[in-house]
């Protein structure tokens, strides 16, 4: 045990005793002493007042600050309490529109889009998702269940499909084992290609040919999504582009797409469908359907390069039949290659380059027959009729397609950017309508304008 000060002092006073110093005189030892003992009075108060300090709270505020933040605390957990009562814990709203221009030569039409009806004005390249206005629900369990809904008039994925729904996306993700490995179902958007519907993830205005005419619009069904280190990957037995089977159209696809994150920079993605699918072109229920196609991206610095290619058929969905009248197969297959470069922060310069070659049986995409509007099927000024065996032999015949679109894309701030593009389509064949004399042409042009604001 180690002594107390007043004990140390004895000790001291003892040892001294024990062995005078020769040399001293009792004077000199008692004047020791006494310094000794005045040394250790002065360490025993420096240790009271560090025992006294310590022992004495440090609130860092006067007792009126305390009583106030503790009304605060008080206050928040009420708030927080209620909110979760009443369901807007983990809830997230989010929105976006955009309000277009456009100009199409051949179609000899000008003018703004907004929320213009695709049931009226059907689902063009030059039109195609453009004008939407977006409100986007999202809500995550304590449990990692994600749902999500999200609503978009006139102009989404549901409109695409029947013609007037407003839903964009309805959809659940439900953890299984871990919060990597999910249950998903609902109507969810396709996930093919590099390009997005929505005008916020789009650096143009328009669509690249494969977007528009080769991939599906949504799915409707169940399926899982994993998450592994670098990989995702996603699956769905699901209708694709039809909300409902009936006796006439039954049938259900595989669709699929894997994702790899290579590195910071760059990354691609894998995705497919197999089945029964709608066959709009010949209107003949649910056909054969198989679509595969690779994309990928590299995002570094000011630069931006995305690609893909594709491939795809539909049995029964050619434009022409054979000799005997029976329908054909449609096939087609494509690329569309994109780059930006950010000149400075806000300002962005981009180019797209797509080839889309659909040249067999007449032609024939996925839902898109003769179309002197989107430039499909055969020379125009033939009159092929579709579905009928070919009379000319031109009608065996499709087009094939090529577009080039330069624009620029400008963020005014952190909610509103301006867009601004012009587009050149041109096929080997005269497939482009001009409604102003009714001729056919191998080409035409686009000019559009657009801003965006989102939240």
């Amino acid at each position: 045990m180690t002594p107390s000060l007043p004990q140390a002092t004895l000790l001291a006073l003892a040892v001294a005793a024990a062995f005078p110093a020769a040399a001293q005189t009792n004077a000199e030892v008692l004047n020791e002493l006494k310094a000794l003992r005045d040394r250790v009075n002065q360490l025993e108060q420096q240790l009271k007042a560090t025992q006294a300090k310590q022992a004495t709270p440090q609130w860092g505020m006067t007792p009126e600050q305390a009583a106030e933040l503790n009304r605060l605390t008080v206050k928040t957990e009420a708030l927080e309490d209620s909110r979760e009562a009443s369901g807007f814990m983990g809830l997230k709203i989010s929105g976006q529109m955009q309000a277009a221009y456009i100009y199409n030569r051949a179609q000899d039409l000008a003018g703004f889009q907004f929320l213009d009806s695709v049931a009226n004005y059907g689902y063009n390249y030059w039109n195609g998702y453009i004008g939407m206005a977006i409100l986007d629900f999202q809500k995550e369990m304590q449990d990692g269940t994600k749902w999500r809904l999200t609503l978009t008039p006139q102009r989404g994925a549901g409109s695409v499909i029947d013609g007037y729904s407003i839903v964009q996306e309805a959809s659940v993700s439900v953890p299984l084992t871990d919060l990597q490995t999910r249950f998903i179902a609902g109507q969810i958007p396709d996930w093919s290609g590099y390009e997005y519907q929505q005008p916020t993830l789009n650096k143009l205005i328009t669509h690249n040919l494969l977007f528009d005419f080769t991939l599906p619009t949504a799915y409707i069904g169940a399926g899982i999504d994993y998450t592994s280190g670098k990989w995702i990957t996603k699956a769905m037995v699901a209708q694709m582009n039809q909300n409902a089977n009936s006796s006439t159209a039954k049938g259900s696809v595989l669709a699929w797409r894997v994702d790899y994150a290579r590195g910071e920079y760059q990354g691609f993605g894998l995705a497919g469908v197999y089945g029964q699918a709608p066959n709009f072109v010949n209107d003949t229920g649910n056909t054969n359907l198989g679509l595969l196609e690779v994309d990928g991206y590299f995002i570094r610095g000011d630069w931006t390069v995305q690609g893909q290619l594709s491939y795809g058929y539909q049995k029964a969905a050619a434009i022409t039949a054979n000799a005997n009248g029976g329908l054909q197969t449609a096939s087609w297959y494509g690329l569309s290659t994109l780059a930006a470069y950010k000149f400075t922060p806000r300002l962005e310069g981009v180019g797209r380059f797509d080839y889309l070659y659909n040249g067999k049986n007449g032609g024939g995409l996925l839902g898109y027959g003769v179309d002197g509007g989107n430039g499909v099927g055969p020379a125009g000024a033939l009159g092929c009729v579709q579905g009928a065996a070919a009379v000319d032999p031109g009608c065996n015949k499709g087009a094939s397609r090529y577009a080039l679109a330069v624009g620029m894309n400008y963020v005014f701030n952190q909610y509103t950017m301006f867009k601004a593009e012009y587009r050149y389509d041109w096929s080997n064949l005269d497939v482009f309508e001009y409604v102003s004399d009714g001729s056919y042409r191998k080409n035409n042009s686009v000019l559009g304008a657009s801003v965006v604001v989102s939240f």
